[in-house]
């Protein structure tokens, strides 16, 4: 894993960093496409953008210092500044909020915003992913003895389990990691660094097949709200499943992220039955002037 891409001087490239970058000016890109499309005014995306950036990150803090309060408790300002750990519903939740307010004061339709912006949701989504994926930072699966099953010794939380070896590497050894593995495979060996599902990429396969659905059907006469309510349902389906397989607290038998997902799934499952009566919208296609050339024939007003 590569958490630090390289230093411009004093200055280190992260790579979770720069990949969630990455995700916000391709979302805003096809968020802005969508936007024009819709016939809702392009620049509003760039503000929406920006408020889905501050948001998303203060609201991913946030959620995982809750997540994991006994290491917030520990260790608060480590655990504050720290560059791993960020929940995405966080995220999500507060950047919608401020996004509303946003939308509310500029008289805006909420539910056209949001079906322009599904797309590029579930796409920055899969993008953020590469970035957990290249950082190391918690975000992988259980043990796996699977054949693409991978280690994470220099990732941001570690996969290194035996304490001479992680020592030796200037970190601390991972024991919950460990104490899964003795649970799932309590006659086996223990391997120093121990193999687990790549989760962050199962997560963005998944978030580039529904990208690529929603982006084909998004042009579907339907009634606005109707895609973005397709939008939460796939979101939650995709990560309520991959949290069967990650090292999460539970509640009730379910992780925080589960619960969030059965909560999305069913919103969306509601906006769609309340709007199964509704009008859908149609947009004109946009027709360009073509530049008169030397010898087209004139056009006579009639």
């Amino acid at each position: 894993m590569i958490p630090v891409l390289f230093h411009i001087g004093p200055i280190s490239v992260y790579s979770f960093g720069l990949m969630m970058g990455i995700a916000f000016l391709v979302a805003n890109y096809f968020f802005a496409k969508e936007m024009g499309r819709r016939g809702l005014p392009e620049q509003a995306a760039g503000t929406v953008t920006i408020l889905a950036l501050v948001g998303g990150v203060a609201g991913s803090k946030l959620f995982s210092l809750l997540e994991n309060f006994d290491r917030f408790l520990a260790d608060p300002v480590g655990e504050m500044f720290s560059s791993a750990g960020l929940t995405f519903y966080g995220g999500l939740i507060l950047a919608t909020l401020l996004i509303f307010l946003y939308i509310r004061s500029k008289k805006l339709s909420f539910r056209k915003v949001a079906d322009a912006a599904a797309p590029a949701l579930i796409l920055a989504y899969g993008i953020g992913r590469i970035g957990c994926q290249l950082a190391g930072d918690g975000d992988y699966g259980i043990p796996s003895d699977l054949p693409w099953a991978m280690t994470y010794p220099r990732g941001t939380v570690s996969t290194i389990v035996d304490s001479a070896y992680a020592h030796s590497q200037g970190i601390a050894p991972n024991t919950e990691l460990a104490e899964k593995f003795r649970q799932m495979y309590p006659n086996r060996p223990m391997p120093p660094d121990i193999p687990v599902h790549p989760a962050p990429v199962y997560e963005t396969l998944m978030a580039l097949g529904i990208f690529y659905f929603l982006w084909r059907i998004r042009t579907r006469p339907m009634p606005a709200g109707k895609l973005f309510s397709i939008y939460l349902i796939l979101a939650g389906v995709e990560r309520l499943l991959v949290e069967f397989i990650r090292l999460n607290p539970l509640y009730l038998g379910l992780s925080q992220a589960q619960w969030i997902s059965i909560g999305m799934m069913g919103c969306g499952g509601i906006f769609l039955y309340l709007l199964r009566n509704s009008e859908p919208e149609r947009f004109e296609p946009r027709t360009q002037m073509r530049t008169p050339r030397p010898g087209d024939p004139k056009r006579r007003n009639t």
